[in-house]
């Protein structure tokens, strides 16, 4: 464990990396949100969803990304080997979703306590739109940083087998199943069904069993791939 405490120290060369500067976007997204409320007209909806935080998923993403692009070949060179630098990127991804999840968590609270900081601003309660369990809300906040860092790493572990084209083919695959999945669904009138899906399905399923589960198979997938992937 030790071993793998110290290989956890190749992604927090600088702290600000992992966790500072999520934290940092997070911070001025919000800042630049409130100054823009500030001088609009208030709204007479219960709140107005800004979308600011996702800003940190899209930071988790590049961290994921840039994790296996750049410091696996370096871990290599130090003669860690791949299942050492996979064990302690999973280490850090678990402690950075939990720690970022639980500070969004925590600002969601403060942020309904005040009414949206007093404009009526939705940023950090997601969740919220879906249940009223605090901790249903906490773990969705945790396990959709959890997927989304399985995404990043899924995707670096494809740069690293197949370079550029791999990239490629893997955003035209994406667009492939995507488009032809929404001309199915319309040319089926399934729109309703889908929507069913997501209201009838329990919370607990939706928020955190699929998301979890979607991670576990990206991860286990970029754990075979980089134990067989060069530097």
């Amino acid at each position: 464990m030790k071993r793998i405490l110290n290989v956890a120290r190749v992604h927090n060369t600088s702290w600000a990396t992992t966790f500072t500067w999520p934290l940092g976007i997070l911070a001025i997204v919000f800042a630049i949100t409130y100054g823009i409320f500030l001088v609009v007209p208030t709204s007479n909806s219960d709140s107005t969803f800004t979308g600011g935080v996702f800003s940190v998923y899209g930071f988790a993403i590049a961290f994921y990304i840039t994790a296996i692009t750049q410091c696996f070949p370096y871990a290599l060179s130090l003669s860690i080997t791949r299942r050492e630098f996979l064990s302690a990127t999973a280490l850090v991804g678990i402690t950075q979703s939990v720690a970022i999840g639980t500070i969004v968590y925590l600002l969601s609270l403060v942020e309904a306590a005040t009414g949206g900081f007093g404009k009526n601003i939705r940023m950090f309660g997601l969740a919220r739109y879906a249940t009223d369990n605090p901790v249903l809300q906490w773990a969705a906040l945790v396990t959709g940083l959890l997927m989304i860092g399985g995404i990043g790493a899924f995707i670096g572990v494809v740069y690293r087998h197949y370079r550029t084209n791999g990239l490629f083919t893997l955003g035209l695959g994406a667009l492939v199943v995507f488009g032809g999945g929404a001309i199915l669904v319309t040319w089926q009138n399934w729109w309703p069904h889908i929507g069913s899906f997501f209201t009838d399905t329990p919370r607990v399923l939706l928020l955190v069993v699929i998301p979890l589960t979607i991670a576990g198979v990206l991860s286990a997938a970029s754990w075979f791939g980089l134990l067989k992937a060069t530097a």
